[in-house]
C-alpha cells in the first residue's frame, strides 16, 4: 500500500513540474516556428498575386495581425483502498488522466476599402526613394522600379494596358547617377513632418568631385535642365518642375510596380495560344537588343524541385530558381518595398480575449 502511494505522489509531482515549464519551453520554438511559416506564407502571397495580375485576375492581400498561442496541460490521480474482515480481503484501485490542448488563435486582417487605397494604389512618397539611396541601394536600381518619370523624362513600364518604352534620356541618367552615388558624391536631407509643414526631401550633389564625377555631375543637371551652378535640389512629387532647383519625381504606387513586374513573367504557351494571357512583355533597348527583366518567374507543368519559392495557379507552377540568386534578392526587396507604402493611419488592432481558466 506504502509503495502504491509512493508512486502517486510521484506522478502528481511530474505532472505539476510539466505545468510549471510548459510555457518558457515554448518560447524558442514557437517565433521561430511562426515567423517561418509568416515569411512562407508571406513570399506566396506576393507571387500568387503577381501570377493573378498576369493572367488579369483580382489580387487579394491578408495581413497576419496577430498570434496569440494558448497551451494547458492538465493531469488528475485517483487513489483508493478497501478492506474488509468477514472474508478477510482487500482491493486497491489506482486511476490517472492526462490532457494537453495546443489552442492557437491567428487574426487575419484583409486589405479593403481605405486601407487597400493607402497601402497598395497610394504613390511612394519621395522622401522614401532617397532614404532607400540613403540606406545604400544602387539608384539605378531604386529608379527603374519606383519612378514613373523625373523632370518629364519617362521610365519604362510593362503593363499591358500601358505598356512603354522607357526615354533613352532615362537609362542614361540613372547610369550617370549610379556612377555618381559610387564615387560617394550622392547625399539628401529630409524634413520631418509637422503641423505648418509637409515632409520635404533635398538632393545633394556634393563636392569635391573629380574630374570625371564632375563632368558626370553636369551633364546629370544638363539632363534633367538644372541649374548648372546649384548643388542642392529640392525633390517633390509631380511630373514637372517649377523651376531649375527642383526635382519632379513621379513615382508609382506598389501596384504599379508589382503590375509592372508581372508583365515579365513567363507563362505558358498553351495559355498564350487560347487568349488566357497576353504573351510575355519583352524589353529591348534603343539598339533592338533584349533587356533582360529583374526578375525571372518561370513557369512549368510539373513542381519544380530546387525552387526559392513555388505557388501553383490554373493548373501550372510558377516560381523562381533558387540558384538565382538576382531574382532572389529583387523578390525580396519588393516584399521590402511593401512595408513602405504605408502612408495613411492605420486601422483598429484587432481585439482577442482569451479565457483565464
Amino acid at each position: 500500500m506504502r509503495s502504491l502511494k509512493t508512486f502517486a505522489f510521484s506522478l502528481l509531482a511530474l505532472c505539476l513540474a510539466g505545468c510549471a515549464g510548459i510555457g518558457p519551453a515554448t518560447v524558442s520554438r514557437d517565433r521561430f516556428d511562426y515567423t517561418e511559416a509568416i515569411s512562407d506564407s508571406w513570399k506566396k502571397q506576393m507571387l500568387l498575386n503577381m501570377v493573378k495580375i498576369r493572367y488579369a485576375d483580382t489580387p487579394v492581400f491578408l495581413d497576419v495581425s496577430s498570434v496569440i498561442s494558448q497551451y494547458q496541460i492538465g493531469g488528475q490521480i485517483n487513489l483508493g483502498a478497501t478492506i474488509t474482515q468477514h472474508p478477510w480481503g482487500s482491493a486497491e484501485t489506482l486511476g490517472g488522466m492526462g490532457q494537453y490542448i495546443d489552442r492557437p488563435t491567428i487574426t487575419y486582417a484583409p486589405l479593403m476599402g481605405d486601407r487597400f487605397a493607402r497601402s497598395i494604389m497610394a504613390p511612394i512618397p519621395p522622401p522614401a526613394i532617397l532614404s532607400l539611396l540613403q540606406g545604400g541601394y544602387p539608384v539605378d536600381l531604386v529608379f527603374r522600379i519606383m519612378v514613373q518619370e523625373v523632370n518629364g523624362i519617362r521610365n519604362r513600364f510593362g503593363g499591358a494596358a500601358r505598356a512603354q518604352r522607357a526615354d533613352p534620356e532615362f537609362d542614361a541618367l540613372i547610369g550617370k547617377m549610379r556612377r555618381i552615388q559610387s564615387a560617394g558624391n550622392i547625399g539628401m536631407r529630409i524634413t520631418a513632418k509637422s503641423k505648418e509643414k509637409e515632409q520635404a526631401a533635398v538632393l545633394i550633389l556634393r563636392g569635391p568631385r573629380d574630374p570625371e564625377t564632375e563632368s558626370l555631375s553636369t551633364e546629370v543637371r544638363k539632363i534633367l535642365g538644372l541649374d548648372p551652378a546649384a548643388n542642392e535640389f529640392n525633390v517633390v512629387y509631380g511630373a514637372v518642375p517649377r523651376n531649375k532647383q527642383e526635382i519632379a519625381i513621379l513615382t508609382r504606387s506598389f501596384l504599379e510596380i508589382i503590375v509592372d513586374q508581372a508583365a515579365s513573367i513567363e507563362v505558358p504557351e498553351a495559355h498564350v495560344a487560347e487568349k488566357r494571357v497576353s504573351p510575355t512583355f519583352v524589353e529591348k533597348a534603343n539598339t533592338g537588343e533584349k533587356i533582360p527583366p529583374l526578375i525571372r518567374i518561370q513557369s512549368s507543368s510539373e513542381k519544380p524541385e530546387d525552387a526559392f519559392i513555388s505557388v501553383r495557379y490554373r493548373n501550372a507552377y510558377f516560381w523562381i530558381d533558387d540558384r538565382d540568386t538576382k531574382s532572389k534578392g529583387f523578390f525580396s526587396f519588393l516584399l521590402f518595398i511593401s512595408t513602405l507604402v504605408e502612408t495613411g493611419e492605420k486601422g483598429p488592432a484587432p481585439v482577442v480575449t482569451i479565457p483565464t481558466n
